[in-house]
C-alpha cells in the first residue's frame, strides 16, 4: 500500500524524477508514475512540487547545477571551453534535458547563476552586451546541437560505427557516392575514430570566431 509521504522532501522527489527520466525517458514521467516509484500516492508529491511544470523546473535546475561554472582565472576562452565540455557531459548523463534546458519560464537559482556567470565571463573579457548575447547563443546552439546529434546516432561505439559504415558501403555500386566512401575509408574506418572527438574541433572553431569578433575594432553593434 502506498505510503502517505512522511519523510519525503522536494530534493528526493526531484532526484527520483531525474533518475526515472534518465532511464526511461522524459515522456514516461508523470506524477502518478513518479509517486509509484517513490511508494506514495501522487497527491503526496504536491506537498513538494506544485505540478508537472514545477517538477520540470526543478529537474532542469538540477542539471544546470551539475555544469561547471566558468571561472575566468586563465582567460575567458579556456573557461568557456571547460563549461561547454561540462555541459556536453551533463547532457550525456541526462539526454532528456537536451531540449529542455532553455525552455523553462520559472528558472531556478542554479539556472540563473549559470547564465549570469557565463555572461559575466564574456563581459569581463570585453564582449559588448550585444556580442555577449550573440556569443552565448552560438555556443549553446553548438553544444546542444552536438549533444542532440550524438544522442540520435544509430550506434554508440567506434566498433559499431565502423561496422555500420562497412555495411552501408557493401551495398553500394563501385564509384557510387565516391565522397562518402572516401570519408568512410580515410576517416571513419581509421583506428581510434570516435565521432565524439569532433566536438572539440567544432568548439575551437566557434571560440576562434568569437575571439575574432571580440577583437575587431569595427565590429557591428
Amino acid at each position: 500500500m502506498p505510503r502517505t509521504g512522511a519523510g519525503l522532501t522536494r530534493e528526493k522527489v526531484l532526484t527520483s524524477a531525474v533518475e526515472m527520466a534518465d532511464v526511461e525517458g522524459i515522456e514516461t514521467l508523470s506524477m502518478r508514475r513518479l509517486g509509484a516509484r517513490l511508494g506514495v500516492e501522487a497527491m503526496s508529491l504536491y506537498r513538494h512540487v506544485t505540478g508537472k511544470d514545477d517538477l520540470l523546473d526543478g529537474m532542469v535546475d538540477g542539471v544546470f547545477a551539475e555544469i561547471e561554472l566558468p571561472v575566468d582565472e586563465t582567460g575567458w576562452r579556456p573557461a568557456l571551453r571547460r563549461r561547454a565540455i561540462s555541459t556536453r557531459a551533463a547532457l550525456a548523463r541526462h539526454p532528456w534535458a537536451v531540449g529542455l534546458l532553455e525552455s523553462r519560464r520559472s528558472p531556478g537559482p542554479a539556472t540563473l547563476r549559470h547564465h549570469d556567470a557565463v555572461l559575466g565571463t564574456l563581459r569581463g573579457a570585453g564582449f559588448s552586451v550585444e556580442l555577449a548575447a550573440h556569443a552565448y547563443s552560438v555556443l549553446d546552439a553548438y553544444v546542444y546541437g552536438f549533444a542532440l546529434q550524438e544522442r540520435s546516432l544509430p550506434l554508440d561505439s567506434a566498433r559499431g560505427t565502423a561496422e555500420l559504415a562497412r555495411s552501408i558501403m557493401a551495398g553500394l555500386s563501385p564509384g557510387e557516392y565516391p565522397h562518402l566512401v572516401e570519408l568512410a575509408v580515410q576517416h571513419v574506418l581509421q583506428p581510434g575514430y570516435d565521432f565524439g572527438n569532433e566536438f572539440g574541433f567544432g568548439l575551437d572553431l566557434v571560440l576562434d570566431g568569437l575571439d575574432r569578433a571580440r577583437s575587431r575594432p569595427d565590429r557591428p553593434a
